[in-house]
């Protein structure tokens, strides 16, 4: 999708987007070979010839600053599949909802391999360098949350494209929590910890500081399968997202 993607180039909007792909376009190679096919004004048409080529060489260095930069928030899951390698899916737990009187009690990653878990009081100040190995972030509703309360932990931490998939997955059917979409694809949980809340992750976490290291290893079980599930979700929606996006022509 990214190789199809026109609209994080300066003056170019949807609707010149969806002309080119109109145009039987498929990426930005068969865009250089078949410019002259697109109907759009001359102007455009010059100023998209070197973006297009930009975009190429950009890509090819695996520069994902220059998309991240430019790329609508709402788009970036269209860059998915190229820095896929270099993709941490992240989710946190704080003691509240509020950055300025509420903190982090742990943030989870999951690399599409392994999860790390990062606890106040343990190792939570190991997860900024852990967080910098990536070049794309994947969350839930971390636009609002995850994301600002990480900045508020560590300052200018931020430095990576970001799928927030609470947004693609609205526009392709797929709203309320995170819990419910997991339930409406087929995504199960494990006995431990379905039915456990974001408001019962604050209350384990409650537990443990009172020495409930039980509830502990409830809370980072909970927090892992969240991050390895918004992996499942995005491998299970993304096709689905892509049609979308290519049936509004």
């Amino acid at each position: 999708m990214l190789r199809n993607t026109y609209i994080h180039i300066p003056g170019i909007g949807s609707t010149t987007e969806r002309r080119i792909w109109e145009s039987g376009i498929k990426s930005w190679e068969e865009y250089l070979e078949n410019q002259d096919v697109v109907k759009i004004p001359r102007t455009k048409r010059r100023s998209l010839l070197p973006a297009v080529e930009e975009s190429i060489e950009q890509l090819s260095e695996g520069n994902h600053l220059f998309f991240a930069y430019h790329l609508p928030s709402g788009l970036q899951w269209r860059a998915y599949r190229h820095f896929i390698e270099r993709t941490a899916y992240v989710d946190i737990e704080t003691t509240g909802l509020s950055t300025e009187c509420d903190k982090i009690t742990m943030i989870g990653i999951y690399n599409g391999k392994e999860t790390k878990t990062y606890i106040r009081g343990i190792n939570l100040e190991e997860a900024a360098a852990e967080l910098a190995k990536y070049k794309q972030l994947i969350t839930f509703n971390g636009t609002r949350f995850d994301l600002p309360f990480i900045e508020h932990e560590f300052p200018g931490f931020f430095n990576h494209l970001h799928i927030d998939l609470l947004y693609p997955l609205k526009k392709i059917g797929y709203s309320g929590g995170l819990k419910k979409i997991e339930v409406e694809l087929g995504i199960e949980r494990s006995d431990e910890t379905a039915g456990i809340t974001g408001f019962d992750a604050v209350r384990l976490w409650n537990r443990y500081e009172r020495g409930d290291e039980k509830a502990l290893d409830q809370l980072v079980k909970y927090n892992q399968e969240d991050v390895v599930n918004l992996e499942k979700i995005i491998r299970i929606t993304y096709p689905l997202m892509m049609d979308r996006e290519m049936n509004q022509i």
